[in-house]
């Protein structure tokens, strides 16, 4: 599966926190900058207070069926997100920085809330589920907790509907050998109410601790948050001089830090030319009386 981080329009203010994005090596501009046309099909719509599907059906990784509804019987908020379990770059990555961010995270899964993958392929089986699951236990490493993670997965009808409600755009395209298909999508994390709400979007690979902390404490009292920044990183690159896919991930950086670094470069830039000055001044000083 191949990748590219690339960022996107606002198309919302930034009322609240943004989930943290971490440094990836960088890479070359798509189509001089443009993004493919492919991925105008794509984004995230935010749905807040959107209620979730809670009847629509899926497997979960021992092959179980159950409803969405089935993770909301205990009143516990939830961290959802849809991915593909056979996507060797972002989404795995997704899943990698969720995992990290939440070994920060004073509550513990099961016990104070749910986090549930479901798969957008749904060619994917519950042995790819478990597959994932095993993967990020054996990283999480905490005992008790794995009751809490579940990695469904879906026929179309279910899938669309989640998708639908989360506002989760995504296209199916070739893979880049030719054989096989990949998906199109920009990485989400939502956080959901304990009554089936969508209550804050974490857009991105990587999170910050703090910002799940407070978003599973505001979602478990059913308090909704409030639109972030769209810096959308996209699951898919297409690379016009070669007519093929590639393999990139691009350097994500925040508008916000973009802007507090150059605040601070500019501050720290006359405060140095402050000193240079006075230190001039002194010199010029001590002359002048040795002169005299």
């Amino acid at each position: 599966m191949a990748a590219v981080a690339l960022i996107g329009a606002l198309a919302a203010p930034c009322l609240a926190q943004v989930s943290s994005y971490g440094d990836k090596s960088e890479g070359s501009n798509v189509n001089g900058g443009e993004l493919p046309t492919v991925l105008h099909q794509v984004g995230i719509t935010q749905k807040l207070n959107q209620p979730l599907p809670m009847d629509a059906t899926f497997v979960d990784e021992t092959g179980k069926p159950v409803k969405l509804g089935d993770y909301f019987t205990d009143k516990k908020p939830a961290l959802l997100s849809l991915v593909y379990y056979k996507c060797q770059v972002l989404c795995s990555e997704e899943m990698d920085g969720l995992t990290s961010a939440l070994e920060m995270v004073h509550l513990q899964p099961a016990r104070d809330f749910n986090i549930i993958f479901i798969s957008i392929d749904p060619s994917e089986t519950p042995a790819d589920a478990m597959a994932q699951k095993t993967r990020l236990m054996k990283r999480f490493d905490q005992p008790g907790t794995a009751s809490g993670w579940h990695f469904l997965t879906g026929k179309q009808p279910e899938i669309d509907a989640l998708a639908k409600a989360t506002g989760f755009g995504y296209v199916r395209v070739p893979a880049p050998d030719g054989k096989g298909s990949q998906f199109a999508h920009a990485s989400s994390l939502e956080i959901v109410t304990s009554d089936g709400k969508i209550a804050q979007y974490y857009l991105g690979v990587e999170y910050s601790p703090k910002d799940l902390l407070l978003g599973l404490v505001e979602a478990s009292g059913n308090r909704i948050g409030s639109p972030v920044a769209n810096i959308l990183t996209y699951c898919y690159h297409y690379d016009p001089q070669v007519n093929r896919h590639s393999l990139i991930v691009a350097r994500v950086v925040q508008l916000g830090g973009m802007v507090t670094v150059a605040g601070l470069g500019g501050f720290m830039f006359l405060m140095f030319r402050r000193d240079a000055a006075l230190a001039r001044g002194q010199d010029l000083t001590r002359e002048r009386t040795d002169k005299g």
